[in-house]
């Protein structure tokens, strides 16, 4: 993608494709409007002393139409171009009929309110817009690049992977990458919205790194943007500028405000009916002159009020205004969400299903139990489960190699090689020339060969008794062992599974790939409903589906293993997907940061725009049902004028809040 701003989006309200020249096109368009209304001012004032044929009011008075109509009449001839009729070209028409009228004061007033309320709109909108836009300011323009023993500043555009990237303290990261020299603290809040410094430190093994950089830690990788508080440090880049995790947030957000909500797509049916309707409406009221004793003039006038009265403008703008604010703050607090669609949703759901490992577990399992079979020693048991596991990029994988090392001492391993994913069973791999399987018991009874022992059978039923997770470890035809494993439950876990309570989820389960003790362990130690154990990654989708006859149903998970039943929920939720291309394209929403505390903020953010989206729509409906009742009983136009620029105005104001939003649970 490209690094370049695109201009921001016209507006659903008032349609506002000349708001987007940039910052002095908006500072134009008030000018515009302040001019109109200081000369409307001038030639009310005037024509009272000097009477309404004085030449002089009168010019005044059009100096007025022409200041507050002239982007609202650019704008309605680019909508006849395109064969529309929208609101503006309406204001222009009950502008023109005041104009015939003689009532040169009303159509100007008509015309600065309109031209007021639409640039006050366009500005308070573009705040929205600028949030968003701040994100894409994080990213130095250079960055220090090692080059043999030279430092040299180069463009972050012309970083290419494997660079060296040295930053100093208190300066921004410019590039993706990880550590290969140096300890700091990044504060990385941009990002993933964590909000402490994040401790890093170098890589290990720099080429394992370069070949998997997708697998290297939290605590050795960095993000473009966020801002190094400790120490200097040196970073090799594993990615260009334009497919930084920040460049790829910062164009999901941007692309998020042109997806229409539920309530947008009704709010746009309900237009190109009104719409149409109201056209009707006026033009029956043209002929009211057959109905009641009263001059043509009264009767045009009447119409032309009334077609100011129907425009729908507020109702146009609520929601967009709201989700586009809710989309901002969200991306403000470390979370991405993926345009209103996903925002309206996850505001009514009732039901949260979540994934176990790294999910409602810490991810670090750690080895508990390592029992070799009858006539194997401790030593061949794991250097053989090392060897096969070292190839493999799951959680558990790194576990077993990790605690494995520690317990062999200095014991040396086999070389492992031809790794085959038995996908939700284990693992087959050839180490010395035997074929190595490694995975559930349930594993063993699908590939054929010997059976599980009785009594490695009895040892594995003790530990899931325990609420390990546990593995079998054979090669070729003689059972080696099993391996137990525990994962703990995030700390957090409980206390968010309460909040998320008061926030009115009523059904929380667990999907999880491990035997349902495990799974019902962990789900009463965190506080879930009910778990739902032994399930394979098509299981989970059945899962999700069956949940979904009962209601809809958000997906926790971690973006990458969970894909399937993220991409079958209402809204999938992806946690830590910073650096995540598969979690970032999967999920609805992404929590960018490994921090189960943002999930009851982005529900209660959810909560929270849905009821100012209903407030708005209340608002703008009521303030036409209002008005067109009110102007056809002898409303002034100027003041219909005021009362529907003010209710334009009153949902942005509404829809705004959300920038300011704070988690009642905080």
């Amino acid at each position: 993608m490209s690094d370049a701003t695109p201009p921001p989006a016209a507006s659903a309200g008032h349609n506002h494709d000349h708001g987007s020249g940039g910052p002095w096109a908006g500072r134009a368009e008030i000018i515009f409007s302040l001019a109109s209304g200081a000369f409307l001012l001038a030639g009310w004032a005037w024509g009272r002393t000097q009477g309404d044929n004085a030449t002089g009011p009168f010019i005044l008075l059009l100096l007025a139409y022409a200041a507050g109509g002239f982007f609202t009449v650019r704008e309605a001839i680019e909508n006849l171009r395109h064969r529309e009729l929208k609101i503006d070209s309406l204001m222009i028409v009950a502008a023109a009929g005041a104009a015939v009228l003689g009532q040169w004061a009303e159509g100007a007033l008509l015309l600065f309110l309109f031209s007021l309320g639409h640039a006050l709109e366009n500005y308070a909108m573009g705040r929205a817009r600028r949030a968003i836009e701040a994100l894409a300011e994080l990213r130095p323009e250079t960055a220090l690049v090692r080059r043999g023993d030279q430092l040299v500043d180069v463009s972050v555009n012309d970083l290419v992977i494997g660079d060296v990237v040295v930053v100093k303290p208190d300066e921004r990261v410019a590039a993706d990458g990880f550590v290969v020299l140096g300890e700091s603290s990044i504060d990385q809040a941009a990002i993933t919205g964590e909000s402490v410094p994040v401790d890093k430190r170098p890589v290990v093994d720099v080429a394992e790194a370069r070949q998997r950089p997708d697998a290297v830690g939290p605590e050795h990788r960095v993000f473009t943007g966020t801002i190094n508080q400790g120490k200097v440090l040196e970073v090799e880049v594993t990615r260009l500028a334009s497919q930084s995790t920040l460049a790829r947030v910062v164009e999901l957000v941007r692309s998020a405000e042109h997806q229409k909500s539920p309530t947008q797509l009704f709010t746009d049916r309900f237009q190109k009916i009104f719409v149409p309707a109201v056209l009707v409406l006026v033009g029956l009221l043209l002929f009211a002159g057959l109905v009641v004793d009263e001059p043509f003039s009264a009767t045009f006038y009447r119409a032309m009020a009334v077609l100011v009265a129907a425009s729908p403008c507020a109702l146009a703008i609520s929601t967009p205004s709201a989700v586009l604010s809710g989309v901002a703050r969200a991306a403000r607090g470390g979370v991405l969400i993926k345009g209103g669609g996903p925002l309206e949703r996850l505001g009514i759901l009732h039901s949260l299903a979540f994934d176990k490992t790294g999910t409602l577990t810490e991810g670090r399992p750690q080895v508990t139990d390592v029992m070799p079979a009858d006539g194997v020693t401790t030593q061949e048991l794991l250097s053989v489960a090392i060897a096969v596991e070292r190839l493999s990029d799951h959680p558990l994988a790194a576990a077993v190699v990790r605690d494995g090392l520690v317990r062999l001492g200095e014991h040396a391993t086999p070389l492992a090689t031809d790794l085959e994913s038995l996908t939700g069973r284990g693992l087959k791999a050839s180490v010395s020339g035997e074929t190595v399987h490694l995975g559930k018991k349930s594993l063993f009874d699908a590939i054929g060969g010997p059976g599980l022992p009785p009594s490695l059978k009895a040892r594995v039923l003790d530990l899931e008794h325990q609420g390990r997770t546990v593995f079998v470890v054979r090669q070729g035809e003689r059972y080696l062992g099993v391996v137990g494993l525990m994962d703990t439950p995030r700390e957090a876990a409980r206390a968010v599974m309460s909040q998320l309570r008061e926030l009115g989820m009523t059904r929380l389960v667990m999907l999880s790939g491990d035997n349902q003790r495990v799974a019902d362990a962990v789900a009463a130690s965190v506080g879930i409903d009910r778990a739902y154990g032994d399930l394979m990654p098509e299981d989970k989708v059945k899962a999700i589906k069956t949940l979904r006859a009962e209601g809809e149903v958000a997906m926790v998970g971690d973006g990458v293993n969970d894909a399937p039943a993220l991409a079958s929920a209402s809204v999938g939720i992806a946690m830590g997907a910073a650096g995540s291309d598969v979690a970032l394209e999967t999920a609805d929403v992404a929590l960018m940061g490994d921090k189960l505390e943002h999930l009851p903020f982005v529900v209660g953010l959810s909560r929270q725009t849905r009821r100012i989206i209903r407030q708005n729509l209340w608002a703008s409906l009521g303030m036409v049902a209002i008005l067109i009742p009110a102007t056809i009983l002898g409303m002034k136009m100027g003041v219909a004028v005021l009362f529907h620029e003010g209710s334009t105005l009153l949902v942005v104001a509404n829809a705004l809040r959300l920038l300011a939003y704070r988690p009642v649970l905080d």
